[in-house]
C-alpha cells in the first residue's frame, strides 16, 4: 500500500538536500540532452505554433534568425509551418527559460549540477531589460546583443567558472540573497550583485583586454536580473531531484507558455496537467493597461516550485512596490503558502519570521482540500511580439490543473 506522507517526505528531502553548483557555460547543442539542429526549446507545457501567443511567436522567429536558419520573419514562419522546426518544452530537456524561454542549439547556457544527487539543469543567459528575445523582440539590435552574449559574454563566463574552485554554490548564494531582501524571482538585486562580485576577479583573469572586461562587468552589474537565469537552473536541479518518487503528490514543475499553465507531479511521471494561463494582476508601466497584457508566460515559476519567489515574499518587502501590495501582504503570502506545503526549507530562511525556513514542497491534495493555490510573482509581457515588459504583478494557476492531477493520481494509485 502506498504511504503518501512518507513519499512526500522523501520527495521534499531530496529537493531540499540538493546542492546546485554552477559549473560552467556551454553551447546548448553540446550539453542539453536531446538538443538538435532543428529543435527550439520553449517555456511551459507543449504548444503548437498556431496556439502560441505573440511573445512566444516573436521569440521563435528571432531564434531562427539568430541561428542563421531564416533571413527574416516571413522565412522563419514558412519554415515552422512547413514542419522543418520542432518545438519542445525546456522542461522536457532538463532545462528552463524565462518568459518565452526560447533556447536554440547555438545559444550559450548555464550548466548547473546538483552535486548531492548528480542531476544537471540548464538555462540560457539573461539579456537584461528593454527589447529582448524573451519578450518576443527580434529586431537587429536584439540579434546583435544575442551574438555579443554568445561570442563574448558566454565564453568569458565559462572561463571564469573554469578558474573558480569547483564552481559557484547557488544554494549558498540564494540563502544569502534572501537575507539581503531578495525573494529570488522578481527581485534579484542582491543576488545579481553577489553573482557579479564572486566572478569579477576570474573574469578579469579570463579576458585579455580591459575594454572587453569593463563591458562584461558593466553588463552584469547593470542588470538586476543577471542571476535569475542561473537561479532558475538551480531551482530546476532541486525540483528534479524530488521528481519521480512513487506515490508522491508533491508538485515538481509549474510553467507557462503564454497560452496555458502546466504542472507536473512527482509521482505521476512526465504527464502535464494544463489549463488556461491567467493575465497577472499587477502594476503597469506608464501608457499600458491590462488590455495590453499577455497571459502569464515563462518557466520562472520553478522558483516558487523550489520554495522561493512568491513563497519567500516575506523576505523581500520591497518587492511589493513593484508587484502591488503592502509589506503585510508580503508576509501574508508566505504564511499562506505554509498551508499547502510539506516542509520548511532548511537552507532558505526568512529573518522577519525568526529565520523560519521558506515553505517548500506543494502538496496538490492540500490545494484541493483548502482551496489555496500557489502564488506566483511574475513579470507581465505585452501581448504583441517585440514590445517587451509592460508591468509586474501576481498570478494564480487555474484550479483545474490540480483537480486533473489529483484525479490522475487516484486512477494511478488508488483504483
Amino acid at each position: 500500500m502506498i504511504n503518501i506522507e512518507q513519499a512526500n517526505q522523501n520527495a521534499v528531502e531530496r529537493m531540499t538536500s540538493a546542492r546546485p553548483i554552477l559549473k560552467g557555460v556551454a553551447p546548448a547543442r553540446e550539453v542539453i540532452p536531446g538538443m538538435r539542429d532543428n529543435l527550439l526549446l520553449h517555456a511551459g507545457p507543449p504548444i503548437a505554433w498556431n496556439q502560441a501567443s505573440g511573445p512566444m511567436k516573436g521569440a521563435i522567429i528571432g531564434a531562427l534568425i539568430f541561428e542563421g536558419s531564416a533571413s527574416d520573419e516571413a522565412t522563419a514562419e514558412a519554415m515552422i509551418k512547413a514542419g522543418e522546426i520542432d518545438l519542445e518544452p525546456c522542461h522536457e530537456h532538463d532545462s528552463v527559460g524565462p518568459m518565452a524561454g526560447v533556447t536554440s542549439p547555438s545559444m550559450q547556457v548555464y550548466v548547473v549540477e546538483n552535486v548531492t544527487h548528480g542531476n544537471v539543469a540548464f538555462c540560457n543567459l539573461n539579456e537584461g531589460y528593454g527589447k529582448v528575445l524573451r519578450y518576443g523582440a527580434f529586431s537587429e539590435e536584439v540579434i546583435a546583443k544575442l551574438r555579443w552574449m554568445n561570442d563574448v559574454l558566454g565564453p568569458a563566463l565559462a572561463e571564469a567558472l573554469a578558474l573558480s574552485d569547483g564552481g559557484l554554490d547557488m544554494r549558498a548564494l540564494l540563502s544569502e540573497s534572501l537575507h539581503m531582501g531578495d525573494e529570488g524571482h522578481n527581485r534579484n538585486k542582491a543576488g545579481s550583485l553577489l553573482f557579479t562580485t564572486r566572478l569579477a576577479s576570474n573574469i578579469a583573469r579570463a579576458v585579455d583586454d580591459s575594454e572587453t572586461e569593463a563591458e562584461i562587468l558593466q553588463f552584469l552589474g547593470d542588470n538586476a536580473l543577471t542571476v535569475l537565469n542561473p537561479v532558475m537552473a538551480a531551482c530546476k536541479a532541486m525540483a528534479d531531484a524530488g521528481h519521480g518518487i512513487e506515490g508522491s503528490t508533491v508538485m515538481t514543475a509549474m510553467a507557462r507558455n503564454g497560452t496555458e499553465l502546466g504542472i507536473r507531479v512527482s509521482g505521476l511521471g512526465d504527464q502535464w496537467f494544463t489549463g488556461p494561463a491567467q493575465v497577472p494582476d499587477g502594476l503597469y508601466f506608464p501608457g499600458f493597461t491590462s488590455e495590453d497584457a499577455n497571459p502569464d508566460i515563462g518557466d520562472s515559476t520553478i522558483t516558487e516550485t523550489a520554495g522561493i519567489g512568491a513563497f519567500a515574499m516575506a523576505a523581500a518587502p520591497a518587492i511589493v512596490s513593484f508587484v502591488s501590495g503592502t509589506p503585510q501582504d508580503a508576509l501574508n503570502a508566505t504564511l499562506e503558502m505554509y498551508e499547502i506545503t510539506v516542509a520548511e526549507h532548511p537552507y532558505f530562511t526568512i529573518p522577519v519570521l525568526d529565520f523560519r525556513g521558506t515553505p517548500v514542497g506543494v502538496d496538490i491534495r492540500q490545494i484541493i482540500e483548502l482551496g489555496i493555490r500557489p502564488r506566483i510573482n511574475t513579470g507581465i509581457a505585452h501581448r504583441e511580439a517585440g514590445i517587451g515588459q509592460v508591468g509586474a504583478g501576481l498570478a494564480l494557476p487555474p484550479m483545474a490543473v490540480f483537480e486533473q492531477a489529483l484525479l490522475a493520481f487516484a486512477e494511478t494509485y488508488l483504483s
